[in-house]
Protein backbone atom coordinates (compact mmCIF):
# COMPACT_ATOMS: atom_id res chain seq x y z
CA UNK A 1 0.00 0.00 0.00
CA UNK A 2 1.31 3.24 -1.00
CA UNK A 3 2.48 5.98 1.57
CA UNK A 4 1.98 8.90 -1.12
CA UNK A 5 0.32 11.71 -0.45
CA UNK A 6 -1.59 12.98 -3.16
CA UNK A 7 -4.32 15.92 -1.80
CA UNK A 8 -6.85 16.35 -3.42
CA UNK A 9 -6.71 12.85 -4.89
CA UNK A 10 -4.79 14.61 -7.82
CA UNK A 11 -4.20 12.32 -10.38
CA UNK A 12 -5.58 9.48 -8.46
CA UNK A 13 -7.32 6.46 -10.38
CA UNK A 14 -10.50 5.36 -8.05
CA UNK A 15 -12.83 4.05 -10.71
CA UNK A 16 -13.32 2.68 -14.44
CA UNK A 17 -16.03 4.52 -15.81
CA UNK A 18 -17.90 3.88 -19.58
CA UNK A 19 -19.52 7.36 -18.81
CA UNK A 20 -17.40 10.41 -20.21
CA UNK A 21 -13.59 11.12 -21.39
CA UNK A 22 -11.90 14.15 -20.72
CA UNK A 23 -8.38 14.79 -22.53
CA UNK A 24 -7.18 17.70 -21.16
CA UNK A 25 -4.57 18.43 -23.47
CA UNK A 26 -6.59 18.61 -26.68
CA UNK A 27 -10.07 20.37 -24.76
CA UNK A 28 -11.81 17.55 -25.93
CA UNK A 29 -15.23 15.98 -23.97
CA UNK A 30 -16.25 12.78 -24.79
CA UNK A 31 -19.60 11.01 -23.33
CA UNK A 32 -20.36 7.24 -24.29
CA UNK A 33 -17.70 7.80 -27.23
CA UNK A 34 -19.66 10.99 -28.72
CA UNK A 35 -17.88 14.08 -29.10
CA UNK A 36 -19.83 16.95 -27.03
CA UNK A 37 -19.57 19.58 -30.06
CA UNK A 38 -21.59 16.51 -31.92
CA UNK A 39 -23.65 16.23 -29.17
CA UNK A 40 -24.38 19.89 -28.30
CA UNK A 41 -25.25 20.59 -31.96
CA UNK A 42 -27.63 17.57 -32.61
CA UNK A 43 -28.79 15.76 -29.60
CA UNK A 44 -31.63 16.91 -26.72
CA UNK A 45 -30.85 16.79 -23.01
CA UNK A 46 -33.51 13.87 -22.73
CA UNK A 47 -31.10 12.03 -25.50
CA UNK A 48 -27.88 12.33 -23.95
CA UNK A 49 -29.65 11.56 -20.23
CA UNK A 50 -30.92 7.67 -22.07
CA UNK A 51 -27.38 7.69 -23.52
CA UNK A 52 -25.57 8.03 -20.10
CA UNK A 53 -28.57 5.57 -18.08
CA UNK A 54 -28.82 2.74 -20.57
CA UNK A 55 -25.35 2.83 -22.84
CA UNK A 56 -26.80 4.09 -25.73
CA UNK A 57 -28.80 6.63 -28.13
CA UNK A 58 -32.11 5.88 -28.13
CA UNK A 59 -34.23 5.52 -31.25
CA UNK A 60 -37.48 7.31 -32.05
CA UNK A 61 -39.41 4.70 -29.82
CA UNK A 62 -37.31 4.87 -26.85
CA UNK A 63 -36.91 8.51 -26.81
CA UNK A 64 -40.69 9.10 -26.80
CA UNK A 65 -41.26 6.41 -24.02
CA UNK A 66 -38.42 7.89 -21.89
CA UNK A 67 -39.32 11.24 -22.21
CA UNK A 68 -42.99 10.73 -21.63
CA UNK A 69 -42.55 8.73 -18.58
CA UNK A 70 -40.08 11.50 -17.14
CA UNK A 71 -42.59 14.29 -18.17
CA UNK A 72 -45.33 12.49 -16.05
CA UNK A 73 -43.13 13.11 -12.60
CA UNK A 74 -42.51 16.75 -12.84
CA UNK A 75 -45.57 17.64 -10.69
CA UNK A 76 -44.46 18.24 -6.54
CA UNK A 77 -46.20 16.37 -3.70
CA UNK A 78 -48.05 19.89 -1.99
CA UNK A 79 -46.26 18.71 1.05
CA UNK A 80 -42.78 19.15 -0.74
CA UNK A 81 -44.16 22.44 -2.50
CA UNK A 82 -45.54 23.89 1.26
CA UNK A 83 -41.96 22.99 2.24
CA UNK A 84 -40.32 24.68 -0.95
CA UNK A 85 -42.67 27.73 0.04
CA UNK A 86 -41.46 27.92 3.57
CA UNK A 87 -38.20 27.65 2.55
CA UNK A 88 -38.71 30.58 -0.44
CA UNK A 89 -40.53 32.65 2.34
CA UNK A 90 -37.47 31.94 4.95
CA UNK A 91 -35.36 33.51 1.86
CA UNK A 92 -32.96 30.26 2.15
CA UNK A 93 -30.18 30.11 -0.10
CA UNK A 94 -31.36 28.33 -3.54
CA UNK A 95 -28.58 26.03 -3.48
CA UNK A 96 -29.32 25.10 0.20
CA UNK A 97 -33.17 25.32 -0.61
CA UNK A 98 -32.80 22.53 -3.00
CA UNK A 99 -30.36 20.28 -1.46
CA UNK A 100 -33.39 20.03 0.67
CA UNK A 101 -36.19 19.67 -1.13
CA UNK A 102 -34.78 16.70 -2.84
CA UNK A 103 -34.00 15.12 0.33
CA UNK A 104 -37.52 15.46 0.90
CA UNK A 105 -38.89 13.74 -2.43
CA UNK A 106 -37.99 10.15 -0.81
CA UNK A 107 -41.11 10.56 1.21
CA UNK A 108 -43.33 10.62 -1.54
CA UNK A 109 -41.29 8.52 -3.89
CA UNK A 110 -42.99 4.76 -4.39
CA UNK A 111 -40.10 3.48 -4.69
CA UNK A 112 -38.03 4.96 -1.60
CA UNK A 113 -38.27 1.20 0.16
CA UNK A 114 -36.33 -0.55 -2.76
CA UNK A 115 -32.81 -2.04 -2.57
CA UNK A 116 -30.08 0.63 -2.92
CA UNK A 117 -29.11 -1.73 -5.78
CA UNK A 118 -32.54 -2.30 -7.77
CA UNK A 119 -31.40 -1.00 -11.24
CA UNK A 120 -34.65 -0.78 -12.47
CA UNK A 121 -36.35 0.76 -9.21
CA UNK A 122 -33.04 3.46 -9.76
CA UNK A 123 -33.74 4.38 -13.05
CA UNK A 124 -37.29 5.02 -12.28
CA UNK A 125 -36.25 7.01 -9.07
CA UNK A 126 -33.44 8.87 -11.10
CA UNK A 127 -36.35 10.03 -13.60
CA UNK A 128 -38.47 11.13 -10.59
CA UNK A 129 -35.52 13.05 -9.10
CA UNK A 130 -34.44 14.84 -12.71
CA UNK A 131 -38.04 15.64 -13.37
CA UNK A 132 -38.92 17.34 -10.41
CA UNK A 133 -35.70 19.27 -9.87
CA UNK A 134 -36.80 22.16 -12.25
CA UNK A 135 -39.80 22.29 -11.23
CA UNK A 136 -38.44 23.13 -7.53
CA UNK A 137 -36.02 25.30 -8.85
CA UNK A 138 -39.06 27.66 -10.43
CA UNK A 139 -40.93 27.09 -7.85
CA UNK A 140 -38.63 28.66 -5.11
CA UNK A 141 -37.72 31.51 -7.57
CA UNK A 142 -41.30 32.53 -8.11
CA UNK A 143 -42.37 32.28 -4.80
CA UNK A 144 -39.06 33.80 -3.75
CA UNK A 145 -39.90 36.80 -5.77
CA UNK A 146 -43.57 37.53 -4.73
CA UNK A 147 -44.91 35.70 -7.43
CA UNK A 148 -47.34 32.06 -7.38
CA UNK A 149 -45.80 28.98 -9.29
CA UNK A 150 -46.43 27.45 -12.34
CA UNK A 151 -47.59 24.22 -12.99
CA UNK A 152 -45.75 22.20 -15.16
CA UNK A 153 -46.42 20.94 -18.57
CA UNK A 154 -46.35 17.17 -20.06
CA UNK A 155 -46.40 18.79 -23.39
CA UNK A 156 -43.22 20.59 -23.47
CA UNK A 157 -39.25 19.82 -23.79
CA UNK A 158 -37.36 19.16 -20.20
CA UNK A 159 -35.76 22.72 -21.64
CA UNK A 160 -38.76 24.53 -22.66
CA UNK A 161 -40.72 23.50 -19.65
CA UNK A 162 -38.00 24.87 -17.69
CA UNK A 163 -37.98 28.12 -18.80
CA UNK A 164 -41.96 27.97 -18.98
CA UNK A 165 -42.32 27.40 -15.13
CA UNK A 166 -39.43 30.07 -14.33
CA UNK A 167 -41.04 32.96 -16.74
CA UNK A 168 -45.06 32.00 -16.92
CA UNK A 169 -44.82 31.98 -20.62
CA UNK A 170 -43.47 29.86 -23.69
CA UNK A 171 -39.34 30.26 -24.54
CA UNK A 172 -39.01 31.15 -28.08
CA UNK A 173 -37.44 28.54 -29.93
CA UNK A 174 -34.13 30.28 -29.85
CA UNK A 175 -34.06 30.04 -25.88
CA UNK A 176 -34.96 26.88 -25.35
CA UNK A 177 -32.38 25.79 -28.46
CA UNK A 178 -29.78 27.38 -25.82
CA UNK A 179 -30.93 26.08 -22.88
CA UNK A 180 -31.63 22.79 -23.98
CA UNK A 181 -27.51 23.02 -25.17
CA UNK A 182 -27.00 24.06 -21.95
CA UNK A 183 -28.22 21.13 -19.94
CA UNK A 184 -26.35 18.70 -22.65
CA UNK A 185 -23.10 20.40 -21.89
CA UNK A 186 -23.05 20.14 -18.33
CA UNK A 187 -24.68 17.32 -17.71
CA UNK A 188 -21.48 15.33 -16.86
CA UNK A 189 -17.59 15.91 -16.53
CA UNK A 190 -16.06 12.77 -15.39
CA UNK A 191 -15.39 12.43 -11.43
CA UNK A 192 -16.00 15.79 -10.42
CA UNK A 193 -16.33 16.82 -6.65
CA UNK A 194 -20.12 16.46 -6.86
CA UNK A 195 -19.80 13.10 -8.60
CA UNK A 196 -17.23 11.80 -6.75
CA UNK A 197 -19.46 12.52 -3.25
CA UNK A 198 -22.51 10.94 -4.85
CA UNK A 199 -20.22 7.73 -5.79
CA UNK A 200 -19.03 8.00 -1.57
CA UNK A 201 -22.45 8.13 -0.61
CA UNK A 202 -23.84 5.30 -3.05
CA UNK A 203 -20.65 3.44 -2.24
CA UNK A 204 -22.17 3.06 1.64
CA UNK A 205 -25.57 1.53 -0.01
CA UNK A 206 -27.25 4.67 1.01
CA UNK A 207 -30.02 5.23 -1.71
CA UNK A 208 -30.45 7.55 -4.63
CA UNK A 209 -32.19 10.32 -2.52
CA UNK A 210 -29.08 10.32 -0.19
CA UNK A 211 -26.38 10.53 -2.88
CA UNK A 212 -28.07 13.07 -4.72
CA UNK A 213 -27.95 15.70 -2.00
CA UNK A 214 -24.86 15.11 -1.17
CA UNK A 215 -24.06 15.59 -4.78
CA UNK A 216 -26.20 18.88 -4.56
CA UNK A 217 -23.93 20.42 -1.47
CA UNK A 218 -21.02 19.47 -2.97
CA UNK A 219 -21.67 21.77 -6.45
CA UNK A 220 -22.50 24.41 -4.15
CA UNK A 221 -19.50 25.60 -3.08
CA UNK A 222 -18.04 28.47 -5.34
CA UNK A 223 -14.71 25.90 -6.53
CA UNK A 224 -16.78 23.96 -8.32
CA UNK A 225 -20.62 24.91 -9.19
CA UNK A 226 -21.16 28.12 -7.47
CA UNK A 227 -18.48 29.29 -9.79
CA UNK A 228 -20.79 30.42 -12.62
CA UNK A 229 -22.50 32.76 -10.02
CA UNK A 230 -19.36 34.29 -9.09
CA UNK A 231 -18.39 35.07 -12.71
CA UNK A 232 -21.47 36.55 -13.39
CA UNK A 233 -21.41 38.80 -10.14
CA UNK A 234 -17.92 40.15 -11.44
CA UNK A 235 -18.85 40.74 -14.89
CA UNK A 236 -21.87 42.84 -13.10
CA UNK A 237 -18.81 44.40 -11.32
CA UNK A 238 -16.91 45.28 -14.25
CA UNK A 239 -19.75 46.66 -16.04
CA UNK A 240 -20.70 49.02 -12.75
CA UNK A 241 -16.47 49.92 -12.41
CA UNK A 242 -16.56 52.29 -15.97
CA UNK A 243 -13.19 50.62 -16.47
CA UNK A 244 -12.44 48.52 -19.55
CA UNK A 245 -11.89 45.30 -18.97
CA UNK A 246 -8.25 44.27 -18.92
CA UNK A 247 -7.59 47.51 -16.88
CA UNK A 248 -10.38 45.61 -14.04
CA UNK A 249 -8.42 42.18 -14.94
CA UNK A 250 -5.16 43.48 -13.72
CA UNK A 251 -6.82 45.66 -10.56
CA UNK A 252 -8.22 42.64 -9.33
CA UNK A 253 -5.04 40.29 -9.48
CA UNK A 254 -3.06 43.31 -8.43
CA UNK A 255 -5.25 43.46 -5.58
CA UNK A 256 -4.96 39.74 -4.68
CA UNK A 257 -8.07 38.84 -5.51
CA UNK A 258 -8.91 35.80 -8.65
CA UNK A 259 -10.85 36.74 -11.97
CA UNK A 260 -13.72 33.63 -11.62
CA UNK A 261 -14.10 31.29 -14.76
CA UNK A 262 -10.36 30.47 -14.95
CA UNK A 263 -8.30 27.79 -14.95
CA UNK A 264 -9.00 23.54 -14.56
CA UNK A 265 -8.13 20.77 -12.75
CA UNK A 266 -8.14 18.82 -15.80
CA UNK A 267 -7.95 20.99 -18.92
CA UNK A 268 -4.85 22.86 -19.66
CA UNK A 269 -6.60 24.13 -22.45
CA UNK A 270 -9.89 26.02 -23.26
CA UNK A 271 -13.00 24.23 -21.89
CA UNK A 272 -14.87 22.44 -25.32
CA UNK A 273 -18.00 23.39 -23.59
CA UNK A 274 -17.02 27.57 -23.00
CA UNK A 275 -15.75 27.18 -26.46
CA UNK A 276 -19.36 25.99 -27.55
CA UNK A 277 -21.20 28.34 -25.15
CA UNK A 278 -18.84 31.42 -26.03
CA UNK A 279 -20.51 31.36 -29.39
CA UNK A 280 -24.06 30.96 -28.38
CA UNK A 281 -23.57 33.74 -25.78
CA UNK A 282 -22.55 35.80 -28.79
CA UNK A 283 -25.75 35.11 -30.60
CA UNK A 284 -27.69 36.09 -27.87
CA UNK A 285 -26.23 39.27 -27.53
CA UNK A 286 -26.33 39.93 -31.10
CA UNK A 287 -30.07 38.89 -31.05
CA UNK A 288 -30.64 41.51 -28.24
CA UNK A 289 -28.29 44.35 -30.42
CA UNK A 290 -25.79 44.20 -27.66
CA UNK A 291 -22.31 42.46 -27.78
CA UNK A 292 -21.32 44.03 -24.06
CA UNK A 293 -21.21 40.95 -22.00
CA UNK A 294 -19.45 38.72 -24.94
CA UNK A 295 -16.74 41.79 -25.66
CA UNK A 296 -16.16 42.12 -21.77
CA UNK A 297 -15.43 38.10 -21.56
CA UNK A 298 -13.27 37.92 -24.59
CA UNK A 299 -11.30 41.00 -23.65
CA UNK A 300 -10.72 39.54 -20.67
CA UNK A 301 -10.30 35.87 -22.22
CA UNK A 302 -7.70 36.98 -24.49
CA UNK A 303 -5.61 38.81 -21.88
CA UNK A 304 -5.32 35.85 -19.04
CA UNK A 305 -4.62 33.77 -22.51
CA UNK A 306 -1.56 35.93 -22.90
CA UNK A 307 -0.46 37.53 -19.53
CA UNK A 308 -1.47 34.05 -17.66
CA UNK A 309 -1.16 31.60 -19.80
CA UNK A 310 -5.04 30.60 -18.29
CA UNK A 311 -7.81 29.63 -20.52
CA UNK A 312 -11.40 30.00 -19.55
CA UNK A 313 -13.57 27.26 -17.98
CA UNK A 314 -17.32 26.43 -18.38
CA UNK A 315 -18.44 28.55 -15.95
CA UNK A 316 -16.35 31.51 -17.73
CA UNK A 317 -19.38 31.62 -20.43
CA UNK A 318 -22.29 30.00 -19.18
CA UNK A 319 -22.50 32.88 -16.81
CA UNK A 320 -23.37 35.49 -19.50
CA UNK A 321 -25.29 33.30 -21.52
CA UNK A 322 -27.99 32.17 -18.97
CA UNK A 323 -27.58 36.46 -17.75
CA UNK A 324 -28.86 36.90 -21.80
CA UNK A 325 -31.76 34.27 -21.33
CA UNK A 326 -33.11 36.66 -18.35
CA UNK A 327 -32.19 33.76 -15.47
CA UNK A 328 -31.70 35.24 -12.07
CA UNK A 329 -27.87 35.06 -10.84
CA UNK A 330 -28.31 33.56 -8.10
CA UNK A 331 -29.98 30.43 -9.62
CA UNK A 332 -27.17 29.77 -12.24
CA UNK A 333 -25.63 26.76 -9.62
CA UNK A 334 -29.27 25.14 -9.21
CA UNK A 335 -29.27 25.33 -13.13
CA UNK A 336 -26.27 23.58 -12.70
CA UNK A 337 -27.53 20.72 -10.40
CA UNK A 338 -30.83 20.54 -12.87
CA UNK A 339 -28.24 19.65 -15.51
CA UNK A 340 -25.23 17.68 -13.39
CA UNK A 341 -28.22 15.65 -11.81
CA UNK A 342 -27.97 13.06 -14.77
CA UNK A 343 -24.43 12.22 -14.65
CA UNK A 344 -24.61 11.84 -10.90
CA UNK A 345 -27.32 9.09 -11.48
CA UNK A 346 -25.06 7.60 -14.32
CA UNK A 347 -22.20 7.24 -11.83
CA UNK A 348 -24.15 5.91 -9.00
CA UNK A 349 -25.64 3.49 -11.13
CA UNK A 350 -22.20 2.01 -12.08
CA UNK A 351 -21.56 2.19 -8.77
CA UNK A 352 -24.11 -0.02 -7.35
CA UNK A 353 -23.21 -2.37 -10.58
CA UNK A 354 -19.89 -2.95 -9.21
CA UNK A 355 -19.60 -1.44 -5.98
CA UNK A 356 -16.73 -1.65 -3.29
CA UNK A 357 -17.08 1.01 0.27
CA UNK A 358 -14.70 3.93 -1.28
CA UNK A 359 -12.42 4.11 2.05
CA UNK A 360 -9.55 6.16 1.68
CA UNK A 361 -6.84 6.62 4.16
CA UNK A 362 -5.51 9.82 5.77
CA UNK A 363 -1.49 10.12 6.78
CA UNK A 364 -1.44 10.82 10.74
CA UNK A 365 0.51 13.79 11.76
CA UNK A 366 -0.17 14.30 15.43
CA UNK A 367 1.62 13.24 18.72
CA UNK A 368 0.74 9.81 18.97
CA UNK A 369 2.58 9.34 23.06
CA UNK A 370 0.78 11.99 25.38
CA UNK A 371 -0.34 10.97 29.07
CA UNK A 372 -3.57 11.17 29.87
CA UNK A 373 -4.48 13.70 32.58
CA UNK A 374 -7.55 13.55 34.89
CA UNK A 375 -10.00 16.54 34.51
CA UNK A 376 -9.57 17.24 38.24
CA UNK A 377 -5.70 17.94 37.80
CA UNK A 378 -5.80 19.59 34.63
Amino acid sequence: MSDELKKGLEGVLVAESELSYIDGDAGELIYRGYSIDDLARDASYEEVLYLLWHGHLPNSEELAEFTEAMSAERELHDDVLDLVRSLAEADENPMAALRTAVSSLSAHDPDAEADPQDREANLRKGRRITAKIPTIIAAFTRIRDGEEPVEPREDLTHAENFLYMLNGEEPDEVLAETFDMALVLHVDHGLNASTFSSMVISSTLADLHSAIPGGIGALSGSLHGGANQDVMEALLELDESGKEPVEWAKDKLEAGERVPGFGHRVYNVKDPRARILSDKSKALGEAAGSLKWFEYSTSIEDWMKDEKGLAPNVDFYSASTYYQMGIPVDIFTPIFAMSRVGGWIAHVLEQYDDNRLIRPRGRYIGSTDEEFVPVEER
